[in-house]
């Protein structure tokens, strides 16, 4: 099954762009303005992918989100997204796709699942995630993006945005370099060796227990080595014919979360809790709490499922 991406972000001409560009140039409608929208993020449609997409990642570089409201998961994505691009300030533009009136372009970025979200980088595509991601990871994974953008001289801002001054530039990067250990375990997800990535990141936490990044950044490399080579289907089927299995609960509620079923996955691992004693009801917990800190303690549905869980405790 499909895997969170590691921090490494190779540029790659797979997706046919320029066909999608051209087509566009054909169209007479007129592009959105991302500066006249007073926004780093801006919707767009096959008409406008020319020059809001490929001539603006020229300078900038553009994340384009297709997304559609059909899919919870997509939607959830999307939000996170606009976080950050508020969050980042202009150094890179959102561009916003709907699949559902934009075949062209769902076609031309290969979408096989959902969420789908890939940049653009001087007219080049950039795969970033095309499978749920953390805020905490899909956070990291951009600020690679910024520096795979630089080392190709993409370095300016979206229209609007505020400067970076002058003093802070010649200092270097804005973000300070990421710690030994974390970026031992970005490397070792990158070459698909997770033992060795949990490892680092197990060291880093001993040398740091407070180094809250470090202990999503386990979390995260466990729940990949339990799917590692999961069959979904099979891994929920065997959820519903054993709901007293609870290694079999276990492993469906982390398919759920791979898939978008955020909700899905806490209230399965809840009603397990409700519904075991002793040390399995504690296994049950301490993956549940596991789960919470991955999707991140500010997400309402995290919130939710807390409450649910003290109620299933007590």
């Amino acid at each position: 099954m499909s895997q969170a991406p590691g921090p490494s972000i190779p540029m790659r001409g797979a997706v046919d762009l320029a066909a999608v560009a051209a087509a566009a140039k054909r169209r007479q409608e007129p592009a959105p303005d991302p500066a006249a929208a007073g926004s780093f993020v801006v919707d767009v449609d096959e008409a406008a992918f020319q020059s809001v997409v490929i001539e603006q990642s020229m300078t900038v570089p553009v994340v384009v989100d297709l997304w559609t409201g059909r899919a919870q998961q997509s939607v959830q994505m999307s939000a996170t997204l606009d976080k950050l691009a508020a969050e980042f300030a202009g150094a890179f533009l959102l561009a916003r796709v709907d699949i559902d009136t934009n075949p062209a372009l769902v076609q031309a970025f290969q979408v096989q699942t959902l969420p789908f979200v890939e940049a653009v980088v001087s007219g080049q595509p950039v795969p970033l995630a095309a499978d749920v991601v953390p805020e905490a990871q899909l956070r990291q994974v951009i600020a690679k993006l910024l520096e795979v953008a630089a080392q190709n001289g993409v370095t300016g801002r979206v229209a609007g945005a505020p400067e970076v001054a002058a003093a802070d530039e010649a200092e270097g990067p804005a973000e300070p370099e990421l710690p030994t250990l974390h970026q031992a375990a970005y490397d070792a997800i990158d070459s698909g060796d997770l033992a060795a990535a949990a490892a680092s990141y197990e060291r880093a936490i001993r040398e740091n227990p407070a180094d809250e990044l470090a202990a999503v950044g386990l979390v995260n490399v466990h729940l990949m080595q339990r799917t590692d080579g999961v069959d979904p289907v099979t891994a929920l089927a065997a959820a519903e014919a054993a709901p007293d299995d609870t290694a079999a609960q276990l492993l469906a509620a982390d398919v759920d979360l791979l898939e978008g079923r955020t909700d899905v996955a806490f209230g399965r691992l809840v009603e397990a809790v409700r519904a075991r004693s002793g040390a399995e009801r504690e296994e049950v917990r301490q993956r549940l709490v596991d789960l919470f800190a991955l999707v991140g303690a500010d997400d309402p549905q995290v919130r939710r499922a807390r409450i649910a869980l003290t109620n299933a405790l007590f």
